[in-house]
């Protein structure tokens, strides 16, 4: 059991990193305005911005795989679990058309009907999910095992699972530079072309939406690590585990780099920065040692020391996501848009993470408690016996 929830703790912290960077990416972008755009600083604080989609891609893979992992070890049967998954999935795909109507309507009467089909990340997040509740499913093979031994039947399938998500990753990888040039699905009508190249509106695919292609292959990635660390090696040995998993990630890394550097390459028309498999590649390669450093801080650093913002904010990251918006973006922004300086975006961001730490631990006591665990005085009562 502590295995388990140092395991959930350092998920929980990668997941507040992807939130904090988020909010430092939105912030700047939303705030900064005159001369302080064209700095060096916002260029960096872009970059990171790079990191947050794939992060929770990535996670929610992870997250996948711990969940579908806990239910076959409850002898839950394959179609169960499938339908379980896949509903989830659908409800956060439903989070994401839901999100897409909240900011439709404030924007009126200027904000055009066609963003409300817009590609979000809460999208391709849900619709991932739905894709590897298939997978998953498509993958086990509940009677091959020997009968009766069911802790062998599980290992059977975590396996099949593991080859079946990293083939769906390479898949969607490789499949990525041609559904966006050469392979376009044309035919289809825009907002079903747009989950698979994001093209939206426009006559081409746009890099600033989130379409399956290459998306959903980070989430693939996840859910074939996320069994990884659930296999009996790697619960018996859990830093050796994830030690490997960083030196996988820098050798993904390298090896990205250096297929990228080859002269020779496998399409017409190649774009490193959105399309490109070794990119992809090399990605997954950061996300991999970034798991290794979140699992090394919580367990030899200052990750558990005490209370944790970046935990409590992995523990709710879809609410503070949902509700940042729209004090960075929206139309309670905290700050004039595009007319700060860097220190006044800066406090504002600070301003930000305070107010969805504190709406983090109000959602956790209220989850825990009901309405009551919010009040101090009823909960001090409580945990002294009255």
């Amino acid at each position: 059991m502590a295995e388990q929830m140092k395991r959930i703790a350092y998920v929980d912290w990668m997941r507040g990193l992807a939130c904090v960077l988020m909010f430092q990416t939105h912030c700047y972008d939303s705030w900064l305005g005159g001369n302080a755009r064209a700095t060096t600083f916002f260029s960096w604080s872009q970059l990171g911005g790079t990191l947050p989609a794939p992060l929770f891609l990535f996670l929610a893979g992870i997250s996948f795989a711990l969940v579908t992992e806990k239910l076959r070890a409850k002898g839950v049967d394959a179609n169960t679990v499938a339908r379980k998954t896949i509903r989830r999935g659908a409800e956060i795909f439903g989070f994401g058309l839901l999100f897409r109507l909240q900011e439709f309507l404030p924007g009126q009467p200027w904000a055009p009907w066609t963003d409300l089909l817009r590609v979000d990340v809460l999208n391709i997040i849900g619709f991932s999910m739905i894709l590897m509740g298939m997978v998953c499913r498509v993958a086990v093979a509940e009677g091959e095992a020997p009968l009766g031994d069911e802790a062998l039947r599980v290992r059977h399938n975590r396996l099949r699972s593991i080859l079946a998500a990293v083939v769906a990753a390479a898949v969607v990888a490789l499949a990525t530079p041609p559904l966006w040039t050469t392979w376009r699905p044309r035919w289809l009508p825009w907002p079903l072309e747009s989950y698979i190249n994001g093209v939206h509106t426009f006559d081409k695919p746009q890099p600033w939406l989130f379409p399956l292609f290459p998306w959903s292959a980070f989430a693939f990635a996840g859910l074939a690590a996320g069994f990884l660390v659930l296999s009996d090696w790697a619960r018996r040995h859990e830093a050796r585990a994830a030690l490997l998993a960083g030196l996988v990630g820098a050798a993904a890394f390298g090896l990205g780099w250096w297929l990228d550097a080859r002269h020779t390459q496998l399409y017409a028309v190649y774009d490193f920065w959105h399309t490109s498999p070794n990119f992809f590649l090399m990605r997954v390669g950061v996300l991999l040692m970034i798991l290794f450093l979140s699992y090394a801080w919580c367990r030899w650093g200052a990750g558990q020391w005490g209370f944790s913002p970046m935990i409590q904010l992995g523990q709710t990251s879809l609410l503070v996501y949902w509700v940042h918006i729209e004090f960075v973006y929206g139309r309670f922004s905290i700050l004039t848009k595009r007319s700060q300086s860097i220190w006044m975006a800066t406090l504002g961001l600070l301003t930000i993470f305070l107010a969805m730490v504190l709406l983090s631990i109000l959602r956790t006591r209220f989850k825990r408690g009901g309405l009551m665990a919010l009040v101090p005085w009823r909960r001090t009562a409580r945990e002294a016996g009255g």
